[in-house]
Order: structure tokens, then sequence, then C-alpha cells
């Protein structure tokens, strides 16, 4: 079951550089650092609105172990009274796999850290230097190893179709995740940004974004070979903002993705789980558009590829699974 955050954006400080697709003002709309008085706001408020006990503190955003020692030590300080009371079932930070050392996660450890995701982005050495990430591959793997022997929930981040990757780039990061093992991954298709240089390379011609359907496609294919892993994909593709949406370029971005995605793979399950055939398919209300897909396209792909599907509304079956049963050999149907 994934968790609901409490989240906590930390603005771009503390990062020693900056990527070639970074601009976090735009990303998350927010310019001034939050102060331990914003963390204990933000913690009442959700206690107030769900209840004690629901939800992790989350501290997205920038690189949360590579902020002034002092500031994050205020911020985790004011959350912790919430962790030890049940107020909340932990905290959640963000940071970069060369900013994670046995030292920092004692001191995590102590306030009441539970998770970390690292953004590893890719798992290409030439990819993440051309982004000017500052780190390599194997800070990924050290950062991640040493997370999982101090018993913190890992979860990794992986950004598609960056400038000087490919398709077959991601892929192989994905196969490297996998073989690290995170609990959790977020997979981001690079959006450009005014103010990046990721702009300027856009501008410039050498930096060509895929189609908006081919990003889909990749995404689709990365995110299910997670799943059949065990990895819980908790996030494709940025929040929507009126951000976002104004300084995005090059039809990098799109409100729908996470839904676009969504409906691939369930075609990839279905495709991988059953014989073409006539089938009704049980699947809780939320999950119809997704299995139909925008336009029907994705009804009329799984039609040309041999599956007559008849939907059933069962909302007793959870959100995102599907229950499909062929028609031949069913005497009933079930009670929607």
């Amino acid at each position: 079951m994934q968790k609901s955050n409490i989240a906590v954006f930390i603005p771009h400080i503390g990062c020693p550089n900056k990527c070639s697709f970074c601009n976090q003002n735009e990303i998350t709309g927010i310019n001034s650092a939050p102060t331990p008085a914003d963390v204990r706001r933000a913690v009442e408020t959700s206690i107030k609105k769900t209840g004690a006990g629901v939800c992790e503190l989350a501290f997205f955003g920038g690189s949360f172990t590579a902020i002034d020692r002092g500031y994050m030590l205020s911020l985790l300080q004011a959350a912790e009274p919430y962790v030890k009371s049940g107020g909340i079932t932990g905290i959640r930070c963000s940071t970069r796999p060369d900013a994670i050392d046995v030292q920092t996660l004692l001191l995590l450890k102590q306030y009441g850290v539970t998770s970390i995701e690292l953004g590893a982005q890719s798992m290409d050495d030439e990819v993440l230097r051309l982004n000017f990430r500052g780190h390599t591959s194997a800070d990924v793997q050290n950062a991640a190893r040493l997370i999982k022997s101090y018993d913190f929930e890992l979860g990794l981040q992986m950004m598609t179709d960056l400038y000087a990757s490919s398709e077959e780039k991601d892929l192989q990061t994905a196969k490297k995740i996998v073989e690290i093992l995170p609990a959790t991954a977020r997979i981001y298709p690079t959006v450009i940004l005014k103010g990046t240089y990721l702009e300027t390379l856009y501008n410039k011609g050498v930096y060509r974004p895929l189609p908006i359907s081919e990003r889909a496609r990749v995404a689709a294919n990365i995110a299910f070979m997670f799943q059949k892993k065990g990895i819980n994909v908790i996030r494709i593709g940025l929040h929507s903002s009126e951000s976002i949406k104004e300084n995005a370029l090059g039809n990098t971005f799109h409100d729908a993705f996470g839904e676009m995605v969504a409906s691939q793979i369930m075609q990839k399950r279905i495709a991988s789980q059953y014989e073409p055939g006539k089938y009704y398919v049980n699947i809780n209300e939320r999950s119809v558009s997704k299995l139909v897909g925008q336009k029907r396209e994705n009804i009329m792909s799984l039609r040309s590829m041999g599956y007559d599907l008849e939907i059933v509304v069962n909302n007793e079956i959870d959100v995102d699974e599907l229950q499909l049963i062929k028609k031949a050999d069913t005497v009933q149907l079930p009670i929607a």
C-alpha cells in the first residue's frame, strides 16, 4: 500500500552543482526555504485532516543531506516529536548519492527517518557527466548498499530521455536499478524547463526529446520491468502545476502522462498473462479510463492483438487490478 506524504519542499540549496535539466523553483513553485515552524504547521494540518499515524513526512525538492547540517537538524528536530508520538509514521527524504555516508545515516536514524530516496537519474557515467550530475553510477551503488545495510527503505529515482541518453541506455539503467532492488522507484521523463542548460541545447537543436507517445512507451516498459521484480513504482512523471505548464518546452510535459503509461502497463499485463480471445474484464470503476485509454486507444490496440474485451465494473477489485474471465468458460457474469 502506498503511503500518503506530507510534502515539504526544500528548494535548490545544498546541491554542489546545477544539473542540465534543473530548475527546482519552477518544478515546485516554491522559492523560499521552509522553517521548522513550517514543518510543524504542515504536520499539524495533516493530522487534523486525516488523523494520527496515517501519513509520513517527506522532505523533497533538494538534496536533503547536502544542505547545511544545522538547518537540516532544525527541520528534523521539528518533526521528531510527531514520530515519537505516532502522529506520523516516519520521515522520508530525497538526496544525492554522493551525499550519503555512515555518519549521516546514523543521524537520520536518530531522528526517525525511515525512507531515503536517491536521485540516481541514470546509471550511465557518460550521461551523468554530460548532464552535470556530479556523481557516478558507482556512487549510486555504494549509497544504495549503505542505505539498505542500515535498514532504511530505499527508493531510487531515474530519468528517461536525458540529453545524450537513448532508449537502450535507459533500459540498461532500469536493469541496473533492478539489480540494486530498491523498495520503491520513481520514473521521470526529462522535461525541458526555461532557464536551464537543457533549454540552450534544445534551442540549438542539439537535444531533441522523444515524442510524448514514445516517452510513454519507454516509461511503461521500465515500470512493467520494475513491477515484475516487486519494486513499487510510486510516481511516473512530474506533478502538474501551473508553473510547470508555463515553463515546459518542446512538448516534454503532459498532464495525463501517468495515465498514458498506466494504460500501456495494463495492456502489457493482459498480453503477458492471457492468450488472445474474448473476455469479461472485472475492473474497479476508478481504473476503467486507464484500461480504455485516451480516445479508446488501449482497447483498440488490444483488439488488434486479438483481445475482445467486455468491461464489467466491479468495485470489489482493487484499483489498477484486473480480472479476466474467458467468455466461453463463463456461465454467469460476476455481479457488478
